[in-house]
C-alpha cells in the first residue's frame, strides 16, 4: 500500500529524479509544450507549479531560489520575464495535461504538458466560446411586444424666468 508516499519515484533513484525534471521543466519553459509520459508529466506539474508562483514576484531571493532547482540561467531568465508576465493574474493552474494514447514501442501512456496561458489556439475557442450568450424565452417576448405609446406631454408651463430666458 502507499500510503502517505505523494512523491512518484519513478523508476529513478533521486539525484537522476531531480536531474530529469529539472531537464524537463527547462525544455518545457523553451518549448511551452513537451511530450512525455503521462507518469512524468504529473511528476513535472508538481515540481514546476511552484516555480512558476514564485516567477511571479521578481527577487533575486526568489531567483535564487528558482535557479537552485532549474539550474540553467536562460530558463530562469525566460521564466520570470515571458511566463510571469503571462501568468501574472492567473491565481494557479499554469499547466495543462492533454492525453494522446500509447507509444508505439513499449505501449506507454503518453501526454502532452503545456504551459496554459502560452496556446493561443485554445485560448481563442474558449474566448469565442464566452462571446455567444443564452437568452431565455421570457426576454425574447417581452422585446418583441409592442411598445406602449407614452402618454403625451402636460403643456409646460410659463414662468417670468422662462419668458426672460427665450427674449
Amino acid at each position: 500500500m502507499r500510503h502517505g508516499k505523494k512523491v512518484n519515484h519513478l523508476s529513478r533513484q533521486a539525484g537522476h529524479r531531480r536531474s530529469m525534471l529539472a531537464n524537463m521543466a527547462c525544455s518545457l519553459i523553451e518549448h511551452k509544450r513537451i511530450n512525455t509520459t503521462v507518469a512524468k508529466a504529473k511528476a513535472l506539474k508538481q515540481y514546476i507549479e511552484p516555480l512558476v508562483t514564485k516567477s511571479k514576484e521578481d527577487t533575486t531571493h526568489n531567483r535564487r531560489i528558482v535557479f537552485a532547482y532549474l539550474r540553467n540561467k536562460y530558463a530562469v531568465t525566460e521564466l520570470f520575464r515571458e511566463v510571469a508576465a503571462k501568468v501574472g493574474d492567473r491565481p494557479g493552474g499554469y499547466t495543462r495535461i492533454i492525453k494522446l494514447g500509447n507509444r508505439l514501442g513499449d505501449n506507454a501512456d503518453m501526454a502532452m504538458i503545456e504551459l496554459v496561458d502560452f496556446n493561443e489556439l485554445y485560448n481563442a475557442t474558449k474566448k469565442e466560446a464566452k462571446k455567444t450568450t443564452r437568452r431565455s424565452r421570457t426576454a425574447k417576448k417581452a422585446d418583441v411586444a409592442a411598445p406602449v405609446a407614452e402618454a403625451p406631454a402636460a403643456p409646460a408651463v410659463e414662468t417670468e424666468e422662462n419668458k426672460e430666458a427665450t427674449e
